[in-house]
């Protein structure tokens, strides 16, 4: 079982109602940009930023894709991808 940690972020409503996306969506979209940045700056691994995200390891890597943002593959990955691949 995952334990889960509460981190309050406290933003600003003027920033929450200036930014270009609806305000019901903002704690999504901030989770989202937090664990692509995070995730690309080597802080958090594919699980961890797509836990972060509330995303499936799929939903993740496409939206990886989609900011050409590179993914970083292990050689256990590549492992464990061969071993797949061979069965």
């Amino acid at each position: 079982m995952v334990k889960e940690v509460s981190i309050v972020i406290r933003v600003p409503k003027d920033v929450v109602q200036g930014a270009k996306i609806p305000e019901n969506e903002f704690e999504r979209v901030a989770r989202l940009e937090l664990a692509i940045a995070l995730y690309a700056r080597g802080v958090l691994s594919l699980g961890q930023a797509r836990r972060l995200a509330g995303l499936s390891k799929w939903e993740f890597l496409e939206e990886l894709s989609k900011r050409k943002v590179e993914r970083h593959y292990t050689n256990e990955e590549l492992e464990d991808d061969l071993k797949f691949a061979e069965t």
